[in-house]
């Protein structure tokens, strides 16, 4: 097929490894750096440089974009174990789904766009309720 599959295959690939590592460390800077060095082994043990850049774009982009929805969830109430959980579960999928031609390439794109309208959409905290509240 070309260079350019097994290049979306480890741009999927380090989506699915920045969803995994972030979800599992809550801090999207680390989780970043870490999913970064992974999928940039990867890209170099199973091909060469272009593999390893698309790894690398791949894991930046998975990490930024599940930072928000890590941050989000434990905000909420979400345990951490859960969310790890769940997100490697999405991971795993995202990895699979990244085989598909041209798919790896729309995970990276989707993610991070995913991400920034979870930023959005996240209410700005106020304690407008608490005036409300009777004792």
């Amino acid at each position: 097929m070309g260079d350019w599959w097994t290049v979306g295959i480890l741009v999927g690939i380090g989506v699915s490894i920045g969803v995994a590592v972030t979800g599992a460390l809550r801090r999207a800077v680390l989780g970043a750096v870490i999913a970064a060095v992974i999928a940039v082994a990867i890209g170099f043990a199973f091909g060469d440089v272009a593999q390893a850049i698309g790894g690398l774009v791949g894991a930046l982009c998975g990490a930024l974009g599940a930072a928000p929805l890590v941050a989000g969830t434990l905000r909420r109430g979400g345990t951490r174990g859960g969310t790890a959980m769940l997100l490697a579960g999405a991971s795993l999928v995202g990895a699979i789904l990244a085989f598909v031609p041209i798919v790896g390439y729309l995970e990276a794109v989707a993610v991070p766009v995913l991400g920034w309208r979870l930023r959005r959409r996240s209410p700005d905290t106020h304690a407008g309720l608490r005036t409300l509240a009777k004792d």
